[in-house]
């Protein structure tokens, strides 16, 4: 079948573990998605790992039907820690290789896992917001070119997205400051292998 090139270069550039953060009910292919033969991603291990219960009344009245703002980051975390901490389970077992951590849009389910590694590798203030800044245009590019999937998005100029971002990166700096990757990771369960473990997959990349 076609569109391969993604899933290969995908297993040629090292991954072997993709930590699948979208929800059962978006796990399903789209009109528009390629069509993919089942044996392109057979080297690689899948685990389903959502960041939420996204029916949860504590979690929509705080972040709407699905999360799109860092400034909630710390909710989700609040309320689910479990499920982040299992998150960290699986990217731990999948560390002697690289690690894929997807979830539809690649910005904030992915990005808010994503600053919580960044925080627990020693990175910088500068360099958390700008992770989350390269999600954001990459996914308001996309919905420059294809109409966003609903009325909660829209392509927004430069004009408009630099100044979101840069409130948006410092919430995320501030959700992941604040938290304390590493504490809190070890108070729900990661041990201190694991830890080890994230930290030699974070080294140097």
């Amino acid at each position: 079948m076609a569109h391969r090139a993604g899933l290969e270069q995908a297993y040629d550039d090292g991954v072997r573990t993709v930590v699948d953060l979208r929800n059962p009910a978006e796990v399903q292919r789209r009109e528009t998605d390629p069509l993919v033969a089942e044996a392109v991603g057979s080297g690689m291990s899948v685990v389903p790992a959502p960041t939420e219960e996204p029916g949860d009344p504590r979690f929509t009245a705080l972040c709407g039907p699905y999360l799109n703002d860092p400034v909630h980051y710390a909710d989700n975390v609040r309320l689910f820690p479990q499920k982040i901490g299992g998150i960290f389970h699986a990217i731990a077992a999948g560390a002697s290789s690289f690690v894929l951590i997807p979830c539809t849009a690649g910005r904030d389910r992915s990005g808010m896992i994503a600053a919580m590694v960044q925080d627990l590798a020693g990175h910088t203030d500068e360099d958390i917001a700008a992770g989350y800044a390269r999600a954001a245009r990459g996914i308001n590019e996309r919905h420059r070119i294809h109409d966003p999937p609903h009325a909660r998005e829209q392509h927004l100029s430069e004009d408009e997205l630099a100044p979101l971002l840069e409130l948006r990166g410092q919430a995320v700096v501030a959700c992941v400051r604040e938290l304390d990757s590493t504490a809190f990771l070890l108070e729900h369960g990661l041990s201190s292998a694991e830890l080890t473990a994230l930290l030699t997959l974070t080294a140097g990349r």
